[in-house]
């Protein structure tokens, strides 16, 4: 398979459905603070919070968020509530999804080529990351039977 027609129809179909997405909350995002959401989640001061770090983070933000795979999914939607300009919340957008995409693709066609090597690395990861989790354990197994002992009360006097 051409990693640059995955990556192009991966990259039109994210742009294209995150733009849908700002488009129609640019367009009807008044109703939502008007229902259950607005009453609860959405309140004005909510949406006004939402409209000043956009104004204050706007490109970057949206750019920065828009790597973040959590964050992905909320930001258009957000951007469109907030009435961000479609040029300040598109361009970023398009260009962070190029990023994340481009390097997915990447990735994932280096990996189906060095299967063996990404074995190797991935073996040596998880072995290192076993020996982190078990200092930790221990760490933190000492700590809270160090903690019970302070917080001991002092036994009681003989008679």
């Amino acid at each position: 398979m051409n990693a640059w027609l995955v990556f192009g129809l991966a990259w039109v179909a994210n742009v294209g459905s995150a733009a849908g997405v700002y488009a129609l909350a640019r367009r009807h995002g008044a109703v939502v603070s008007r229902g259950f959401l607005g009453r609860h989640i959405f309140t004005p001061n909510t949406v006004a919070h939402i409209e000043e770090q956009y104004r204050r983070h706007g490109t970057y933000g949206i750019f920065l968020s828009r790597l973040l795979p959590v964050w992905r999914g909320v930001v258009m939607p957000f951007a469109g509530i907030a009435r961000v300009p479609a040029w300040r919340a598109l361009i970023p957008m398009a260009l962070a999804s190029a990023v994340y995409y481009g390097a997915l693709t990447y990735l994932v066609t280096r990996l189906g080529t060095n299967l063996d090597v990404v074995l190797g690395v991935v073996r040596r990861v998880n072995t290192w990351l076993a020996v982190v989790a078990g200092v930790l354990i221990v760490v933190i197994a000492l700590w809270i039977v160090r903690r019970r002992r302070q917080h001991q009360p002092p036994p009681p006097p003989p008679l």
